[in-house]
């Protein structure tokens, strides 16, 4: 059970680790992501957030998963 737990938490960070910064530049290229001035709007900045908390919890699930099948947990 615990390998499987493992395995899965790998492939959550896998998926996040490829998706997200693949929509992060289609976010950054979008015309709402700047305003006139090129400065970033609160649609990019929103947007940002989101996926770096989505890349923690990639990071904190591939780390957890490691733990897990080394016996550290």
């Amino acid at each position: 059970m615990t390998t499987t737990l493992a395995v899965l938490l790998l492939i959550n960070a896998a998926f996040n680790a490829l998706v997200w910064p693949t929509f992060y530049r289609r976010v950054a290229r979008d015309s709402r992501a700047r305003d006139a001035a090129g400065r970033a709007t609160r649609f990019l900045k929103v947007h940002a957030v989101l996926i770096g908390l989505a890349l923690v919890i990639a990071a904190v699930s591939t780390v957890a998963a490691i733990a897990s099948l080394v016996g550290a947990w």
